[in-house]
């Protein structure tokens, strides 16, 4: 019962590692691009987080199937092919069928090829391990990644254009904040949140101390 139960606690932590103690964004630093362009609004960074839970789950999947097949020297070239394929998959498919918010994306959907949360979960986690706990830790950092895009893309939404999810939030009589629309307001929220975390880890260290 105790090792079961072990088992347990450690499949749970591998999945919410990347909402807090792993989150790409708020600790690793991490595809900042598209977490600064895209985050004008929820829906934005709802719609860029689906993106990359889909195409790092899908990827390490396979990824994790193939590491013992794929030669050491040709390793990231391959990673690279099997993202590629999957990027182009939801490329395709915003296109289809979201078209508005597949140009509001722009590039940075195809730019999840290269994105650094990807090729880093690929060579650091999903070619070494075994295909659950590749699949695990895909959905729980790239969860983590998409819950911080909302929060970060809510915020700016909210205070610039007094909506959330495109529904109106705040009275006509308030004041928008275009800052929070423009590159200067990303930086500002997303400095906020990374002092707001810093700061609850640190009472939380103090508290166990």
């Amino acid at each position: 019962m105790s090792d079961l139960n072990d088992t347990r606690r450690g499949v749970f932590g591998e999945f919410t590692k990347g909402f807090w103690k792993e989150n790409p964004i708020l600790v690793m630093i991490l595809g900042m691009c598209p977490t600064l362009a895209v985050t004008t609004s929820a829906i934005n960074g709802l719609t860029m987080g689906f993106a990359v839970v889909f195409v790092l789950t899908c990827s390490s999947l396979i990824i994790s199937i193939v590491r013992n097949i794929i030669p050491k020297q040709v390793r990231i070239p391959a990673f690279i092919v099997i993202i590629a394929t999957f990027v182009t998959m939801v490329d395709l498919f915003l296109k289809a069928f979201l078209l508005d918010l597949s140009k509001a994306l722009g590039p940075f959907i195809p730019l999840i090829v290269v994105n650094c949360i990807i090729l880093g979960r690929a060579e650091a986690f999903a070619s070494k391990n075994s295909v659950g706990l590749s699949v695990l830790d895909a959905v729980g950092v790239s969860l983590g990644f998409t819950v911080t895009l909302i929060i970060l893309g809510g915020i700016r939404e909210i205070l610039g254009m007094g909506t959330f999810f495109g529904m109106p939030v705040l009275g006509a009589r308030f004041e928008r904040w275009v800052i929070m629309l423009l590159p200067p307001g990303a930086f500002i929220t997303l400095g906020f949140l990374l002092g707001a975390k810093n700061l609850i880890d640190r009472r939380m260290e103090e508290k166990r101390k």
